[in-house]
């Protein structure tokens, strides 16, 4: 099949072969590229969607990007259940199977120093959520007279009170938690809170946002604290995600480095 290169990640050879069934980006099974020893995973896409002018335009296709991301991540995970890959951004892509060794040569300490860092190792995500205010309940009818201004105000200021109290204990849960977690974790990552917008419908609001770098030997232990911490604190939700590729371990300078589109013309 002819196309251009699409490079999920690098990584040392593999402990065990990928799932014969595994496709990726474009419907195209991922093959394996060596180079000094080190492996690049790709695939072949085609010009007319992965050109550097095609990928502008897709840019701006929401859904377009979301399958490509979903199949990169598929191939990627397929790769953390057998190696420790180094991945790379979302639609790296290079002229043809030279380029790619090319990027790998002048990446080459990179890629051994992070690989070095990485292996044996996955990125375990933890969010901590305030949870979402219930729905007001309908009152039912009552022939008493309405509440005065008065009593709405004092409503009002005693429930932000009791969501400012809850924010409060959120806070507090997330920075002991984060503390704990970093104390089991080899390295850790606090991202920006995610924006309420982009949470699962009823998530609440994101009080917590990081990413910790965890031995596989002991992401048992580490996932048991995260599941003893769920259900302390009322009000209050913690979500595990992983176990992931160390994404958020990755130098995002030499990342970006290797992915210029100019590589991909």
């Amino acid at each position: 099949m002819t196309g251009l290169r699409y490079v999920y990640a690098v990584c040392r050879p593999l402990g065990a072969p990928l799932q014969a069934d595994l496709t990726g980006v474009a419907g195209d099974p991922p093959r394996l590229l060596t180079h000094h020893g080190l492996i690049a995973v790709v695939s072949h896409v085609p010009e007319r969607d992965f050109s550097e002018e095609a990928l502008r335009g897709h840019l701006e296709d929401l859904d377009w990007l979301a399958a490509t991301a979903r199949s990169h991540q598929q191939v990627v995970d397929a790769l953390t259940a057998v190696t420790t890959p180094l991945p790379l951004r979302l639609a790296t892509v290079f002229r043809d199977d030279s380029g790619v060794r090319v990027m790998m040569e002048r990446q080459e300490d990179h890629f051994r120093r992070t690989l070095d860092r990485l292996t044996g190792r996955v990125e375990w995500g933890v969010k901590v959520y305030v949870a979402p205010e219930p729905e007001p309940v309908a009152a039912t009818p009552s022939p008493a007279r309405p509440a005065s201004g008065r009593d709405y105000l004092q409503q009002r200021r005693r429930q932000s009170r009791a969501r400012e109290d809850t924010w409060q204990r959120a806070e507090r849960f997330a920075a002991r938690l984060h503390s704990t977690l970093r104390a089991h974790a080899e390295d850790a990552r606090l991202h920006p809170p995610q924006n309420s917008t982009l949470s699962a419908a009823g998530a609440g609001e994101n009080v917590l946002n990081a990413a910790y770098l965890v031995p596989r030997a002991r992401s048992e232990e580490f996932v048991e604290i995260v599941d003893r911490t769920k259900g302390e604190e009322s009000g209050i939700r913690v979500e595990l995600t992983g176990p992931w590729a160390a994404y958020s371990f990755v130098e995002q300078g030499a990342e970006r480095e290797s992915g210029e589109p100019e590589e991909a013309t």
